[in-house]
């Protein structure tokens, strides 16, 4: 099991890679970030044109990276599933033994009221 985790994980992580690749080589579409601060030229950053391609590969590699992630949930979250444990008898305690009380008919030795001198 731990190996179908770490598989599912290593593709994970190659898929992440790939998608941020292909982000980061994208042509902003204008606005965002980059028009905020400073109206910098937006071909300083990336390639001048993205294709039909580039768009679908982003859609693509960001629904493998949640269908793999959740492959792995389900894969891994099964419980697994116990053998059926045998009832074993209770176990019966003998009652305590039932002393009799102690006798109260030994005084406790008196001590001097004054000490001696």
């Amino acid at each position: 099991m731990d190996t179908i985790f770490t598989l599912l994980m290593v593709l994970v992580m190659v898929a992440s890679v790939l998608l941020v690749i292909i982000v980061m080589a994208q042509n902003p579409k204008g606005g965002g970030l980059s028009s905020t601060f400073g109206g910098a030229s937006s071909a300083q950053f990336g390639v001048q044109r993205t294709n039909d391609f580039m768009e679908k590969a982003t859609w693509t590699l960001g629904g493998t990276i949640i269908v793999l992630i959740l492959l792995s949930v389900v894969i891994t979250g099964k419980p697994s599933q116990a053998l059926p444990t045998q009832k074993q008898p209770a176990k019966k305690e003998a009652p305590a033994k039932q002393s009799a009380p102690a006798s109260s008919t030994t005084t406790p030795a008196k001590t001097p009221l004054a000490p001696a001198k």
